[in-house]
């Protein structure tokens, strides 16, 4: 009980006398979480982070470039924006590429559990970037079927759809028509 009455006594004395702990700036606990996130961060090959500000930790990029699966060849550029909740509340992601994925919209919100309903504090920005790259490796079964349907006729054409990915078959072999085969305007 005597020591931490001096220990107080201590710290209001260094205060009084201009001392550098009473005038530096105090870190948040969201800075203090990502700080931790960011040196214990085990990021696949297939993704970069790039910190535009090197003294603002709480905004940043991720680059996903997929090596395998339906968006093989692709490069995906991710915002984060961490907030002073972090790590109570989820970071904020949205998918800056145009890109025609099931659980991306076209504003680029990502729709991903972790990210809304699921998140808990316990969870890191690791957990989150495996689960963004884990996207574009294995897509449900309703949504191959459904990429299929939707790309067959678009994604040779409109490029914007499918940025950066190249297709795994000719459009001969995937049964799409090719532009000799479509219907002119009368």
């Amino acid at each position: 009980m005597i020591k931490l009455f001096s220990l107080k006594q201590q710290k209001k004395e260094e205060e009084s006398a201009g001392g550098t702990k009473g005038s530096s700036k105090k870190a948040s606990a969201a800075q203090l979480r990502i700080q931790k996130d960011i040196n214990e961060l085990n990021l696949p090959k297939t993704c970069e982070i790039d910190f535009s500000d090197q003294d603002d930790l709480l905004n940043f990029k991720l680059v996903i470039c997929p090596d395998e699966g339906f968006y093989k060849g692709g490069k995906f550029v991710f915002s984060f924006k961490v907030g002073q909740g972090y790590p109570h509340d989820p970071p904020k992601v949205k998918c800056e590429t145009m890109v025609y994925h099931p659980n991306i919209d076209l504003e680029g919100n990502v729709c991903l559990n972790i990210l809304r309903e699921d998140w808990k504090p316990v969870l890191t920005i690791n957990s989150i970037i495996y689960g963004l790259q884990y996207l574009f490796l294995v897509l449900l079964g309703y949504a191959v079927h459904w990429m299929r349907y939707i790309t067959c006729d678009r994604c040779v054409y409109n490029p914007w759809i499918l940025t950066g990915a190249k297709p795994r078959r000719p459009p001969e072999q995937r049964g799409c028509r090719g532009p000799s085969e479509q219907q002119t305007p009368v």
